[in-house]
């Protein structure tokens, strides 16, 4: 039984990249209006509230990586049905339909290239396919990125934007925990630093999984972090909860986050961290 395929011919992307279209864009969060221009040099974050807005795996891409110069692997691995699962529509339907809607082709990208000169593999998600979602082919993404730092003798930055597991490929969706958290092991066998950035959302088997297993976890600010949702949890304790007790700010004070780092200061950043890992 298959858990992931190679890129159906009859399938191809766009390699669309998200670039808001129009002139002007409102902040979700603030209301304020935005320069398409001002929006992309303040890194995709709002000048007035900080705002950070989701984006790409390649706009992540862009932005670490140095001159943008970067070597994408394992792209052409795609989602099969090992269930032949149907909800409102059959899954391949549905995979196939996002495809032809946005130009994402799964839910986590690999890049490797050079950071401060140095090299880096990452490994980003991308809430657009499928609600971030992790399925088989995530969690292989996740593995052969790590076999790519070994390769190189680089550190991994893995990039979490998700809402959790892949309910269309059930258990198979949920091996990936196991998967992804044994596969790590090897990196640190390797005394190879592997910083995992939660980024809005981080939620479900993501959260229980890989991306909190980083020798350094970051956030940026105000991202979704948890489990399960609050309702679910306020209705299977019966009490209320903390307000914001799911943010990135609430975890960093609780201990279950180390920094919390704007996506502008991100780079210099990263260049600082991986500076103080090497051995």
């Amino acid at each position: 039984m298959a858990w992931f395929k190679r890129e159906n011919p009859s399938i191809r992307p766009t390699d669309k990249r998200d670039i808001p279209e129009g002139l002007w864009w409102k902040c979700e969060e603030c209301g304020a209006m935005l320069h398409k221009k001002q929006f992309e040099d303040n890194f995709y974050t709002c000048p007035e509230c900080s705002h950070h807005f989701r984006i790409s795996p390649y706009k992540y891409f862009s932005i670490l990586f140095d001159s943008d110069k970067y070597i994408e692997f394992d792209d052409n691995l795609r989602s099969a049905d090992p269930l032949s699962f149907t909800d409102t529509k059959k899954y391949p339907d549905r995979v196939h339909d996002t495809i032809e809607k946005n130009g994402k082709t799964e839910a986590c990208r690999n890049a490797h290239g050079k950071c401060g000169g140095d090299p880096l593999v990452v490994s980003a998600m991308d809430f657009g396919f499928i609600g971030g979602s992790m399925g088989s082919v995530v969690g292989e993404k996740i593995a052969r990125a790590v076999d790519k730092a070994l390769a190189l003798n680089a550190p991994l930055l893995v990039i979490s934007q998700s809402g959790g597991a892949r309910m269309m490929e059930g258990a198979f969706s949920l091996m990936q925990m196991a998967k992804t958290a044994a596969k790590l092991t090897q990196l640190s066998e390797r005394k190879l630093p592997y910083i995992s950035l939660l980024t809005d959302p981080t939620m479900g088997g993501i959260t229980a999984s890989f991306a909190m297993l980083g020798d350094i976890n970051i956030s940026e600010p105000k991202a979704l972090i948890g489990f399960a949702g609050p309702r679910v949890i306020r209705d299977t304790i019966k009490r209320d909860l903390p307000e914001g007790f799911q943010r990135a700010e609430f975890l960093l004070e609780h201990g279950f986050l180390d920094r919390i780092i704007s996506r502008r200061d991100l780079k210099n950043e990263l260049v600082t961290l991986l500076g103080m890992l090497k051995v």
